[in-house]
């Protein structure tokens, strides 16, 4: 019996199943779902539409959209397969059934497997020479003899009973193929039973020096359903580079084998004469397609599952990066450090406006150490900088020390001295050469406005990191081997999320910046910031409707996350929204004061009940969060400022010893551990095993990324540049390995040879550098 093709679910069943997958009301869904479709941003529901979907939150509503575009793809694809069906005059009540149970694309595609057009078959051939009648026979009857069966068949098409019993094994194997529920069985055993085997590529590959960092995989298996996600990316990588061949295997044949048999009703027990040839389909079956399908499906899953783990990853590295303690609006020395090139210098004021650069060289091979001290003297002096940072990449150690000192000489003199901090150069290089660089520092060579960027980056991290693509900002273990569309959507979302929770400027906000307010695209950024331009700074958020092509919907997304410092309205350098003004008219007419007098009156603000507030537009939920913002308004949810502190004489690898307690900046989390920089150009391991003294599921359970924390040197790999380290600083440790060849020191600390020395020059003839300090205006 046919029957019509009539969508299966529409938007009430993927509520529904988007309600019991979220664990909230249906009603809830149903209203987070009406707000996406009409463009409304997810930060914009999360913070402003509380009342419509029961408060929930920015995480929620992100897993949400993701899950609805899902489901609506599926019925997509559920429809158009019905559609393909009904053409073909196969739809069944049975067969519809089958497809509105589906829950998955692979299960619909299981589904519509045998009735998919495809290119001529083997399987088809054979049945367009009348050879199915005899895979029925041999099915049914498995007493008669194969070759005795076959011999009827044979005629001008089939040449003889070889190529009839043949065609009849490959009608078989092709019945076993589409067969939905084996092709889904096979797949489920395949994964949860299958394992994942590595070995070198060849004999050669696996002796060579470049494949050495793949030795843990030379001879390694591990199941498939629990292996890490940083090993399989690993092992893909491997592959990739052909050092590794990566094989998966789904455990005994055996079962697999008597699962086909019995979908196809076979007994491999029987002992009947055509057991032997029934047995051997059943075996061609699996190894030929099934076993292929199941071990392609699992790959498929093993890397999806594990992108999604390596995402999930950067996006929290990146989230805690992006909302990293900002040092606020204070003059600061930007230092990107280099040896041969120099020291690249910039000073920029509390806006980040450049007011100085040039380039001092340190370092080896010109070694002008106290010239380069006094230069940037001279600029501390003059700009009055209150805040040195410093890039953390090639030379950085040796720069930091060269900041010590000066800070140290300027101290000194007894006057106040800048406060230095080592800052992440990741993606620096990319915002150096970006055009938005170019336009935004077009008087600046490429080197020095990496210095720049160095310094903003201090300032307010958040500010500067979002004028870089989110991919190269380096905080996620193996970004290069994952889908660029799934990376770029899930950093898309955290930078969003990141900077609508801290808020923007209007009168000081970039492009870059602007473009992920709410409801605001790049080219609306650049309009904004051009009528700011040509018109002056805004004084009230009403005003950005005078900006060309902002309507009220894009007004209505971005409001409540602009702020006006010193305009017309206290309130628009809050997080209360504009549509919400009447709401602290309200609350004013309650507390008999004005605006100026309870705004930060925590003893009147609590003194208001949301509740005898609240109307049926502005629920008790707005209510709350108006008057937290007035008790503190534009406050900023990133953590104080705070630097770490490297050990003097701790330059390199080679310089540490077990045992030491160091002060690192956390600059990665994975989900193995956490990497530390404690200053030696190689960032040390804590494995989630030496997080704490109790049992560690999840590493940003304790760490995160830019945190300043204190560790303990367990285990020093000087070959292998590897540092073990451990947050339990009571850790128990073993001897440090030496690097090949090298004589062991056991009473002397080992002599850096890339520390930095000081040159023999002299800052001038027959001066010193106090007297230096003294010119640059220390000490008067």
């Amino acid at each position: 019996m046919t029957t019509s093709t009539a969508a299966i679910s529409g938007p009430t069943s993927v509520n529904a199943r988007l309600a019991a997958e979220l664990a909230v009301g249906e009603g809830q869904v149903a209203a987070a779902v009406r707000l996406l479709d009409e463009g409304a941003t997810v930060p914009f529901i999360a913070r402003y539409r509380k009342e419509a979907t029961g408060s929930l939150d920015d995480g929620q509503l992100r897993l949400l959209a993701e899950r609805l575009a899902y489901l609506r793809e599926l019925d997509e694809r559920r429809n158009a397969v019905l559609a393909s069906i009904a053409e073909q005059g196969a739809l069944t009540d049975e067969l519809k059934a089958a497809l509105m149970a589906a829950d998955t694309k692979a299960r619909v595609e299981d589904i519509y497997l045998p009735y998919k057009p495809k290119r001529r078959t083997k399987a088809q051939i054979a049945r367009e020479a009348g050879l199915e009648p005899l895979t029925d026979r041999l099915l049914t009857d498995p007493g008669v003899a194969p070759e005795q069966a076959a011999a009827a068949f044979v005629s001008d098409e089939v040449a003889d009973v070889a190529a009839a019993l043949d065609g009849a094994r490959h009608i078989l194997v092709e019945r076993a193929a589409e067969d939905a529920e084996l092709v889904g069985a096979v797949r489920e055993r395949f994964w949860q039973n299958g394992s994942a085997r590595t070995k070198p590529a060849s004999d050669a590959v696996g002796t060579s020096a470049a494949a050495q960092k793949y030795r843990d995989y030379f001879d390694y298996t591990e199941p498939l359903d629990t292996m890490p996600s940083h090993r399989v990316l690993a092992v893909l990588r491997g592959e990739k580079e052909q050092v590794l061949a990566l094989s998966l295997d789904g455990g005994d044949d055996v079962v697999y084998q008597a699962m086909i048999a019995e979908a196809l009703g076979i007994d491999l027990t029987a002992g009947a004469a055509a057991t032997p040839w029934l047995a051997g389909a059943v075996g061609f079956a699996w190894r030929t397609r099934l076993s292929v399908s199941a071990s392609v499906d699992a790959r498929v899953r093993l890397r999806l599952r594990a992108e999604q783990d390596a995402v999930s990853v950067f996006a929290r590295n990146l989230k805690d990066l992006l909302l990293a303690a900002p040092a606020g609006n204070r003059t600061t020395l930007g230092l990107d450090p280099g040896f041969r090139t120099g020291v690249k210098v910039a000073v920029v004021d509390g806006t980040g406006k450049v007011l100085d650069t040039c380039a001092v060289f340190p370092h080896q091979p010109q070694k002008q150490w106290d010239a380069a001290k006094v230069a940037l003297a001279a600029l501390i002096a003059r700009h009055g900088i209150e805040l040195i940072a410093i890039g953390n990449g090639t030379a950085s150690r040796e720069t930091d020390a060269l900041a010590t000192e000066l800070i140290a000489d300027i101290r000194a003199t007894g006057a106040g001295a800048p406060t230095k901090a080592m800052v992440s150069e990741a993606g620096a290089s990319v915002y150096s050469a970006s055009a938005y660089a170019a336009h935004e520092l077009p008087d600046l060579d490429v080197t020095l406005r990496g210095a720049v960027s160095i310094a903003r980056r201090l300032q307010d991290p958040l500010a500067e990191l979002v004028k870089i693509e989110p991919k190269s900002i380096g905080v996620g273990q193996y970004q290069h081997d994952v889908t660029p569309g799934i990376l770029a959507r899930s950093l898309g979302a955290v930078v969003e999320d990141a900077v609508n929770a801290v808020g923007v400027d209007l009168n000081t906000a970039s492009v870059p910046l602007l473009s992920r307010v709410s409801g605001i695209t790049e080219t609306l950024a650049e309009s904004i910031v051009a009528h700011r331009d040509r018109t002056g700074p805004f004084r009230s958020r009403r005003s950005l409707l005078d900006v060309p092509r902002l309507g009220p919907k894009a007004f209505e997304q971005c409001a409540g996350f602009l702020r006006i410092r010193d305009g017309d309205d206290p309130l628009d350098s809050s997080g209360v929204h504009p549509e919400s003004y009447p709401v602290v008219r309200r609350i004013l007419d309650r507390a008999g004061l004005s605006l100026t007098e309870i705004i930060g009156n925590e003893r009147a603000l609590r003194g208001v009940r949301p509740a005898e507030i609240a109307d049926d537009r502005f629920g008790v939920p707005t209510v709350t969060d108006i008057l937290a913002e007035l008790e503190k308004p534009g406050r900023d949810p990133r953590p104080a400022f705070t630097t770490a502190s490297f050990a003097a004489g701790v330059e390199k690898v080679s310089d540490l010893k077990v045992g030491m307690i160091l002060e690192g900046v956390v600059t990665n989390v994975a989900a193995f551990g956490a990497f530390v920089d404690v200053g030696v150009h190689q960032d040390g391991l804590v494995h989630v095993s030496a997080m704490a003294d109790r049992y560690v599921s999840d590493p940003h359970d304790v760490v995160r990324s830019g945190q300043v924390v204190r560790v303990k040197v367990v285990d020093v790999d000087v070959d292998r540049q590897r540092i073990g380290l451990s947050l339990r600083l009571t850790e128990q440790t073993r001897p440090a390995r030496p690097a090949a060849g090298a004589k062991r020191r056991p009473d002397k600390t080992p002599r850096s040879s890339g520390s930095p020395r000081r040159g023999k020059e002299s800052p001038r003839a027959g001066g010193s550098m106090a007297q230096a300090l003294r010119d640059a205006g220390f000490g008067r």
